[in-house]
């Protein structure tokens, strides 16, 4: 008997062994060090005691470093419309390399931006034709200002110097972003350099607007404000008015009804410019090419980024109304600089291949129309989840929603475990506070919404019994 136990321990020991080995073999290895790399936006800490390392990404799904599938609910970080590693954009970048792989953008052209320029301009509403090629969203936010502060001087209104932002706006990380947003977060520390001469607008979530898919009836009047502030410092002072058509980061803040039209109307009124912050919602979030167009509110300066290359790249652009170029290029003197801004890596060849890549996605596949489409199961499925008590508020338009847990003792700790409970299920998805923002690729079937759905309610609900 004693030998049969032995031999039973052996048996059992190897056993373990060939799972462990099964396991490493499965398992991707972690660097030798996390410790050098300073992460953006992660609780450093916890993160390194826990990794969460993805290896692989393709289609709607991702892999992480032991091998397990997760489905992209919120595409990357709302920049993976078109799927993850999309053959067209990899050749199209390969082949670009290969040929030519850098030139200075400053007195210097590559064919491929005035190309890329072109097909963006197809897309912008009415005749915000001039494209501005910057880094990422976060530069192209400070592009914007400058373009409206620079439009003003050469009209001879360099006194108009002030931007109006918003509660909870997200414009980048920038001190210009920083300074027209209204994240807490991300402006306390810094609030000793923020711009001067900037204010903001109330936000749009009101408390009788929670479970409203689509555009809440109430709160246009909250537009408003931007009369108040007008009458306060006086208009004439006023460059610009910045907001995200839907706010994106801060939760998927979707604007009441008539609430962007009021804003267009208070801006025409003084003469100040609007500007729409696309980097999120452009590229068909809302069922549109653009949120100006979703909503039928046209802007005078549109940033842009994420989509426009499906994330693969870097790359963001400004569009701006004909006047506004004309103006500011008339005012110099041929053969004169005439807008003194640009960056290192505006409009390189690398990002210019992928754009035009993703371009031809966007045509070929229909992802406008898709997103569209899509849209109102995406929302349905969505809202189904009111039933969990853990849940305070859904809410949605397009292929973007959010969903407000709880709060747990302090802002963000119920939404971080939440989001940690969702990775354990199988769902890869962006947390703000205590919001999860779902933001699925417009290549997802109804299947992978369904996946998504269930992933969503076994995640939160394994938070809601863990806590």
């Amino acid at each position: 008997m004693q030998e049969l136990f032995f031999d039973l321990s052996i048996i059992s020991y190897t056993q373990s062994l060939v799972r462990k080995k099964m396991d490493l073999e499965k398992r991707t290895e972690i660097p030798n060090s996390l410790e050098e790399h300073w992460m953006p936006f992660t609780s450093n800490r916890d993160y390194k005691n826990s990794p969460r390392l993805m290896v692989k990404a393709e289609g709607v799904y991702y892999t992480d470093h032991y091998g397990n599938k997760l489905i992209d609910a919120s595409s990357g970080l709302f920049c993976s419309p078109a799927g993850h590693s999309r053959p067209e954009i990899r050749e199209a970048v390969s082949k670009q390399l290969e040929q030519l792989d850098y030139v200075q953008p400053f007195q210097q052209g590559f064919g491929g931006s005035f190309d890329l320029a072109r097909k963006v301009s197809k897309h912008t509403p009415e005749d915000l034709n001039k494209i501005f090629f910057t880094i990422c969203g976060s530069s192209a936010v400070e592009t914007a200002i400058k373009i409206a502060i620079a439009y003003f001087k050469a009209k001879g209104e360099g006194h108009r110097s002030h931007i109006v932002g918003r509660e909870r706006g997200y414009h980048g990380m920038n001190i210009g972003g920083i300074s027209v947003g209204g994240m807490i977060a991300n402006r306390k520390t810094f609030s000793n350099i923020l711009m001067p001469n900037v204010h903001h607008l109330r936000h749009t979530h009101l408390p009788e607007n929670l479970f409203v898919k689509g555009e809440p009836e109430t709160g246009a009047d909250l537009a408003d404000d931007l009369e108040r502030i007008a009458g306060n410092i006086g208009a004439e002072n006023i460059a610009a008015c910045i907001v995200e058509p839907v706010a994106g980061s801060t939760g998927t803040l979707v604007p009441p009804k008539g609430y962007l039209k009021r804003l267009r109307e208070i801006c025409d009124k003084h003469g100040i410019l609007l500007i729409f912050d696309e980097v999120i919602t452009g590229w068909g979030r809302m069922g549109a090419p653009f949120a100006a167009q979703a909503f039928d509110v046209c802007p005078d300066i549109m940033t842009m980024a994420k989509a426009i290359t499906n994330g693969v790249v870097p790359l963001g652009a400004v569009a701006s109304r004909d006047h506004i170029y004309d103006t500011i290029v008339d005012s110099s003197p041929t053969g004169a600089i005439e807008f003194f801004h640009g960056y290192t890596y505006s409009a390189i060849p690398v990002s210019m291949a992928a754009g035009l890549a993703m371009q031809d996605i966007i045509e070929k596949e229909d992802l406008f129309n898709r997103a569209k489409e899509m849209s109102p199961y995406f929302l349905d499925g969505l809202f189904t989840l009111k039933d969990l008590d853990i849940i305070s508020d859904i809410r949605g338009y397009g292929m973007m929603g959010g969903i407000d847990i709880k709060m747990d003792e302090r802002l963000g700790k119920a939404g971080y475990a939440c989001f940690k409970k969702l990775f354990e299920a199988g769902l890869s998805l962006k947390a703000t506070g205590d919001c999860l923002i779902v933001a699925p690729p417009f290549t997802c079937e109804k299947k992978h919404i369904d996946e998504i759905i269930e992933k969503l309610r076994t995640g939160i609900s394994n938070y809601m019994h863990d806590r």
